[in-house]
C-alpha cells in the first residue's frame, strides 16, 4: 500500500498530511503496540480464523478519561454564578416592589350658608323671571358646565387631567342639575360617582343628616324639598368655571364653582301659578388619585353652599325649603355664644335684591 495521495490539483484549500495529524499525538509505547500482527497460516487454518490480526493486549489500550475535570478558572466563574444568582434571591426577598401608597380619602367637610332676602320674593312667569335676572346669558344645564384645557402636569398627561375634568363635570350635573335628584329623592347617581371611602360618610348623611359639618346631605348634593316646591322649568341656568391642579405628587384636585338657578313653584300647583326663582352658588373640591382615574371615581373633600331665598334659622342640612313667590323671611335666628353643646353657630347671610330679578312694573 501507498497510502493515501493528494489528488493532482494538490491538497483541498491548502492543507497537508501534516496538518491532518497535528492534533494526534503518539509516544514510542503507543506505536510499538499499535504494530498489525498477522497470524501464520498455518495458525490461521488450525483455528480456522477469519480474522488474520491478532487481538491487541489490553495494555495498549490507550484509555481516555470520560470526564474532564474543571480547571481552576472554571471552578471561579462556577462560583461567580452561584454567587450572583443567591444574591438575586437575596435581594427580591429583603426588598420587595411596593406600590406607591395611596392617601386615603379625607372626609367632606360642608357648610351650606341661607340667604333670606329682603322684602317678598318676586314672583312671575319662569321665561320673565330669567330674562329679567342676573341669569339672562346662562347656558341651560350642562352645557353652562365647561371643561378648560387639559394641560400636562409634572406628573400627570393630558389625558388624565381631562378624565379627571370630565368626572367633576358629570359629578357637577348629577348631584346639581338631575331633575331625579333634585326633588325626586334619588341619591344612587351621586353616591355612585364617589370612592368606596366616602360611601360610609354619604349613607349617614342621606340617611341621618346632620348639622355637624360632616353629614349634611345638602352638602353633597342639591335638593329640595318635594313635599313643598316643584321645578316649575327643567332648564336650570347655570354659569361657572372648573380648575384643576396638581395636588402632591400623585393626585389631581379639580375645583368646581358654579352658580345655578332654579325657577320653582308651589308642589301640585294649579296652572298659571307663579314661579319665583332660586339661585344656588355652589363651590366643591374634589380629590383624584390614579386609582381614581383608572376607577372613574372621585372624592369630595370641601363643599360651600350659598343659597337663597331662604329663612334664617330653617333647617338646610337635609333638604332646602325656599322662599317662594310673595313670601318673605321673617327674622334672622338668635345665635347664643354662651350656649354649649350645640355644635357650631347658625350662619345666615342676606340676599342682595341685584340677585333677584327686577320685572318691569
Amino acid at each position: 500500500m501507498t497510502g493515501r495521495g493528494n489528488p493532482p490539483e494538490g491538497s483541498p484549500s491548502g492543507a497537508s498530511d501534516d496538518d491532518e495529524l497535528r492534533a494526534t499525538v503518539f509516544d514510542e509505547t503507543f506505536v510499538r503496540d499499535a504494530r498489525l500482527q498477522e497470524f501464520s497460516a498455518r495458525e490461521r487454518l488450525e483455528d480456522h480464523r477469519e480474522t488474520p490480526v491478532r487481538p491487541l493486549p489490553e495494555s495498549a489500550v490507550r484509555r481516555l478519561p470520560t470526564t474532564r475535570r474543571p480547571t481552576g478558572q472554571g471552578l471561579l466563574l462556577m462560583l461567580l454564578i452561584v454567587l450572583a444568582f443567591g444574591a438575586a434571591i437575596w435581594m427580591g426577598v429583603s426588598t420587595p416592589y411596593q406600590e406607591p401608597v395611596v392617601r386615603p380619602a379625607e372626609p367632606l367637610r360642608a357648610a351650606v350658608v341661607p340667604l333670606a332676602p329682603r322684602g317678598a320674593v318676586p314672583g312671575s312667569d319662569p321665561a320673565d323671571l330669567f330674562e329679567n335676572s342676573p341669569a339672562a346669558r346662562f347656558d341651560i344645564g350642562a352645557e353652562g358646565i365647561v371643561l378648560p384645557a387639559a394641560e400636562r402636569t409634572t406628573r400627570f398627561s393630558p389625558e388624565q387631567v381631562l378624565a379627571a375634568l370630565t368626572m367633576a363635570k358629570t359629578y357637577v350635573v348629577e348631584s346639581s342639575l338631575s331633575p331625579q335628584v333634585l326633588t325626586g329623592g334619588a341619591e344612587e347617581p351621586v353616591r355612585a360617582l364617589l370612592t368606596p371611602a366616602q360611601h360610609q360618610q354619604f349613607d349617614r348623611s342621606m340617611r341621618s343628616p346632620a348639622a355637624d359639618g360632616r353629614h349634611l346631605a345638602t352638602g353633597w348634593l342639591v335638593r329640595f324639598d318635594a313635599a313643598r316646591v316643584e321645578l316649575a322649568d327643567p332648564g336650570v341656568r347655570v354659569r361657572g368655571t372648573l380648575h384643576v391642579v396638581q395636588s402632591g405628587e400623585d393626585a389631581l384636585e379639580v375645583t368646581a364653582d358654579h352658580v345655578l338657578v332654579y325657577a320653582l313653584r308651589p308642589a301640585d300647583a294649579p296652572p298659571g301659578q307663579e314661579a319665583s326663582l332660586f339661585t344656588v352658588r355652589r363651590e366643591l373640591r374634589m380629590h383624584f388619585d390614579r386609582a381614581d382615574l383608572r376607577e372613574r371615581r372621585l372624592s369630595v373633600e370641601h363643599s360651600l353652599t350659598q343659597a337663597g331665598p331662604l329663612p334664617c334659622g330653617g333647617a338646610v342640612h337635609d333638604r332646602l325649603r325656599p322662599l317662594l313667590a310673595g313670601e318673605d323671611a321673617d327674622r334672622a335666628s338668635e345665635t347664643d355664644p354662651y350656649a354649649q353643646g350645640r355644635g357650631s353657630a347658625a350662619l345666615c347671610g342676606v340676599l342682595a335684591p341685584s340677585a333677584q330679578p327686577v320685572l318691569p312694573g
